[in-house]
């Protein structure tokens, strides 16, 4: 195991962190490829039927730092490049347009209902698309006959559009079953597992997974909800945190929802965020990419970030592209207000048999 931890970490993330914890592998659910499209033939339709799909209705999903990631990954025709986590298509689209009918995109999204609404804009010969997560990209490779990749990018962010699905419970502003599932065809929705969670179990998830500094006040309100009612839908869970279901109304300097860090570490308790992600760090970027390929990861909150920068700290593995993290401009954050905790690394895969390229001078410019 090669994530490694640091300073700061709480102890009970670095007892989660531990490579019993991480070193688990992550479920082979089945990898569904996507009817590769006809060039004469029209794009799929989205399928409506596909649980949690946005239907045939066009993406509102914004990008975050697309120029910045275009930059990162040095893209020219004719190269073979996987988009791990398609959502609504944003960055795949503008990788396709510059690899030019002689390269090759591979995007990869655990929810089907992303690939159903992607399908659309990314109905090309070179691309493909995989019902799959990123960290069975070493299976979805063996399986299109592919070695090896040029480069890798990672949105660790969710899509809006999948905020606007009405049976997922990722947004708490609206009243929605409580799933909170990527790929509801596997795992446990989130329901079942406040069910049946103990008390210390919701906390080392709240304090590991969602930084909370009220876990044990939040659990302990959980505990003591679900004596009385059953915690099914995301206003239930409000409900149960607040004393106020419905959606929140900003008080105070601080205009978080009061049950944001609970919400984020369910999400990542249910998807198993960070196993995936150590993977993808660690066993599936040194078998899939190739040397001097380059693997670009988007983190959204520190507990990603953390394991991205360590990981890229590997002298014997990885040269940094960047000497600190790419945020979203001023502009970028007014217009697209998710991208304000975004963070973009990226590192030049190296082995030890063979010499580093010279150090980066600077981004390229985007064509």
């Amino acid at each position: 195991m090669r994530v490694c931890l640091r300073a700061g970490w709480s102890p009970r993330l670095e007892r989660l962190a531990a490579p019993a914890f991480f070193n688990r592998s992550v479920p082979q659910t089945h990898v569904e490829m996507d009817p590769q499209p006809s060039p004469s033939s029209p794009a799929s339709p989205a399928s409506p039927a596909s649980r949690g799909a946005p239907g045939a209705r066009r993406a509102t999903h914004v990008p975050v730092l697309l120029r910045e990631v275009l930059q990162a990954l040095e893209l020219t025709p004719g190269l073979t490049v996987v988009d791990g986590t398609l959502g609504a298509g944003g960055h795949s689209l503008q990788i396709l347009q510059r690899l030019g009918p002689s390269g090759r995109l591979i995007s990869l999204d655990r929810d089907q209902g992303m690939i159903d609404l992607a399908r659309p804009r990314l109905a090309a010969p070179n691309a493909k698309l995989v019902h799959a997560s990123y960290a069975q990209l070493p299976e979805v490779l063996a399986r299109l006959g592919i070695d090896r990749v040029d480069r890798i990018l990672l949105d660790l962010g969710w899509c809006s559009d999948q905020l606007a699905a009405a049976d997922r419970g990722f947004s708490f502003q609206t009243d929605a079953p409580l799933d909170l599932r990527y790929d509801t065809s596997t795992a446990t929705p989130a329901w079942q597992l406040l069910a049946s969670a103990s008390e210390e179990q919701l906390v080392d998830w709240f304090e590991s997974f969602g930084e909370d500094r009220l876990a044990r006040q939040h659990a302990r309100r959980i505990v003591a909800h679900r004596q009385q009612h059953p915690l099914q839908t995301t206003f239930d869970l409000v409900t149960a945190l607040t004393g106020q279901p419905g959606p929140w109304t900003a008080r105070g300097p601080d205009s978080r929802h009061p049950a944001t860090q609970v919400f984020q570490a369910l999400r990542i308790a249910v998807n198993r965020e960070l196993d995936h992600l150590a993977q993808a760090l660690d066993g599936v970027s040194d078998s899939c990419l190739k040397q001097h390929g380059i693997l670009a990861v988007i983190s959204f909150h520190s507990l990603e970030d953390r394991m991205v920068k360590q990981s890229f700290r590997d002298p014997t593995r990885w040269q940094p592209l960047l000497s600190k993290p790419v945020s979203a401009s001023p502009a970028e954050q007014r217009l697209n207000p998710r991208s304000r905790t975004a963070q973009l690394r990226a590192a030049r895969k190296i082995s030890p048999d063979l010499s580093p390229l010279p150090p980066p001078t600077g981004l390229p410019p985007v064509p």
